[in-house]
């Protein structure tokens, strides 16, 4: 049920085949930047349901995030009402401390399986140091990606969305991941 495949397997001698019907994967996006258009969009392609979390009503529009879910709430506030899951991912977006840390302290406390924060190397230590007075250990705060996104050189939106979206799946699929890494490079 992990992979998303339904498949054969075998349980007391007997095969039985195993139709798996999980629940949408779900990706909240914290902040309503430039990034995060091209990031939500291609998430819905890859079959996420997403979320667009932004209290700054000027940035989180429709227009902006035609066909997402749009909260206007604080992160906290909203990752409360609507918890996030295993199958839950979270990208916090906006380098600013006081909307980004509540969403990374609600992914912290949850078992989503990615969370992702934008941010040079220096601004992702300040975050840790900032979580760690909160009380996570570095255990915990080695959950967070930052800077998020695999290391592919990505300069515009779009590419950035794609370095975050591929990490996301990595963190998703880390058993299909492993066969991607040990291939050699041409």
């Amino acid at each position: 049920a992990r992979t998303d495949q339904s498949s054969s397997v075998e349980i007391d001698g007997r095969v039985w085949f195993l139709t798996v019907y999980n629940p949408p994967l779900d990706l909240a996006v914290v902040g309503a930047v430039h990034i995060a258009q091209p990031l939500s969009a291609m998430a819905q392609l890859a079959g996420y349901k997403v979320r667009v979390i932004d209290p700054r009503t000027a940035f989180a529009t429709a227009e902006r995030f035609p066909g997402m879910a749009i909260l206007h709430d604080w992160p906290d506030e909203a990752l409360a009402k609507a918890p996030l899951g295993r199958r839950s991912a979270l990208v916090a977006l906006t380098h600013d401390p006081k909307v980004d840390d509540p969403a990374l302290t609600a992914a912290l406390k949850s078992d989503c399986f990615y969370i992702g924060a934008l941010g040079s190397k220096k601004t992702h230590a300040a975050r840790r140091e900032r979580l760690s007075q909160h009380g996570f250990s570095d255990a915990e705060l080695d959950r967070i990606h930052g800077p998020v996104g695999l290391p592919l050189g990505a300069r515009s939106p779009a590419e950035i969305a794609v370095a975050i979206l591929a990490e996301m799946t990595l963190r998703l699929r880390p058993d299909t991941g492993a066969e991607l890494h040990a291939r050699p490079q041409a």
